[in-house]
């Protein structure tokens, strides 16, 4: 029954599932490494890096409900979509070449400039191709095939690290470069796949209709997004549980592995989940991730040894697959049908500017700043579970009107 439902997924969803699969393979090769390549190459800050994040993904969060609003007044989805994911290729050559964390600020913000423009339209673009009832079943399918491209790429890099060996197994400013320099790529490929594989499709453009407001979007879109805000401000980027297996004593190798079973899981999770939820409701899906997420992070925090971050990181992903493609989904559900860009470009740009207040809380409370020496590694972690567990109970206590069956 799933193999027919996949096969009978539309053009659109296989196209911009594909340019996800080589775009995640470019990204995730290098931007998993950043962390340490700022930790260990550039000698930079706790502090620094969670600030780096948070700008990068505050920043370019600010253009995803632009975007968003734009697909919907010009009725279009795809060529946004495209021109994002240029723009982030063009930037990945940058990180060759940086050698401060000022340098490396510009060139994150660059490629996530291009994924602030890209991902309302093409978040849209999915929902807009797609009946109801297989639409968490398309989300999944998109986050498996992005995962699955994480994975490989970490392969890559894994690959690239032991051919190099790096010197008491951390990372090397030279394998660091080699690593962009191949990544650009499957860059390249995501952006032609997009381009030629999509297709729009027909809806009238929204024109003054469209307001870039919480209330034109309606109070259910408003009271799931102060719920997903509250879980979001615990979680800090995931460059944190890089440097945390690093202090528990995993090498460079050993985190290249422990990325790589983490998205493993993911894929294997992302499109079952997707499918189940078009059964269940969308609602039970996200406050079992939740759940999850709230006794991994605890885990984090009192995680002894480098294989139990390992271990902890495995599960990390059976949180991502029940719940990021299935909240996706939710916001399709809770919106009318033309006002999906928008809806994804602030359903995107909230969580966004999140980050930034989340990394630096988690940044700060792992190292503090000034004479304030912060509480330690495992403050961040105890923080996100609390957040998670506070903000699944609330999803629970909510109960979102019955979802109406717009047209496709």
């Amino acid at each position: 029954m799933e193999r027919k439902g996949l096969r009978g997924l539309p053009r659109n969803v296989w196209a911009v599932s594909v340019t996800s699969f080589f775009m995640d393979i470019s990204s995730e090769m290098v931007l998993n490494l950043l962390p340490l390549f700022l930790s260990t190459v550039l000698g930079t800050p706790t502090a620094i890096i969670g600030l780096i994040e948070g700008l990068a993904e505050a920043t370019s969060s600010l253009l995803k409900v632009f975007s968003g609003w734009l697909s919907d007044r010009l009725g279009t989805r795809k060529w946004l979509a495209v021109a994002g994911y240029g723009l982030s290729a063009l930037a990945k050559p940058f990180f060759y070449v940086a050698n401060t964390w000022g340098m490396v600020l510009g060139a994150r913000w660059g490629d996530r400039v291009g994924k602030g423009i890209r991902t309302a339209p093409r978040d849209a673009l999915v929902a807009d191709s797609i009946a109801p009832e297989q639409r968490g079943l398309a989300f999944g399918f998109h986050r498996a095939a992005d995962t699955a491209g994480a994975m490989l790429g970490l392969i890559i890099a894994l690959l690239v690290v032991v051919f190099l060996r790096g010197e008491g197994g951390v990372l090397t400013r030279g394998t660091f470069q080699t690593l962009v320099l191949i990544s650009l790529v499957p860059a390249a490929a995501a952006v032609l796949s997009l381009a030629i594989g999509a297709r729009e499709v027909a809806r009238p453009a929204a024109h003054e209709r469209v307001r870039v407001t919480f209330r034109g979007l309606g109070k259910p879109f408003f009271m799931f997004m102060l719920i997903v805000g509250l879980f979001d401000i615990g979680n800090s980027s995931d460059a944190f549980l890089v440097l945390r297996a690093q202090e528990r004593g995993l090498d460079l190798a050993g985190i290249l592995g422990m990325l790589i079973t983490f998205n493993l899981i993911y894929t294997l999770v992302s499109a079952p989940a997707g499918a189940l939820s078009d059964r269940i409701g969308r609602r039970q899906l996200i406050v079992g991730g939740w759940l999850a997420y709230a006794a991994i992070y605890l885990g984090f925090a009192l995680a002894g040894k480098g294989w139990h971050v390992w271990a902890l990181y495995a599960l990390y992903g059976v949180y991502y697959g029940l719940a990021y493609g299935t909240a996706k989904a939710m916001v399709a559900d809770l919106v009318p049908a033309h006002l999906r860009g928008t809806a994804y470009g602030t359903y995107n740009t909230v969580l966004g500017v999140l980050d930034l207040p989340a990394s630096l809380i988690a940044g700060l409370l792992w190292q503090g700043a000034g004479r304030w020496a912060g509480f330690g590694a495992s403050a961040p972690f105890f923080f996100g579970a609390g957040a998670a567990l506070l903000a699944a109970v609330m999803l629970m206590l909510w109960q979102p009107p019955r979802v109406a069956t717009p047209q496709v």
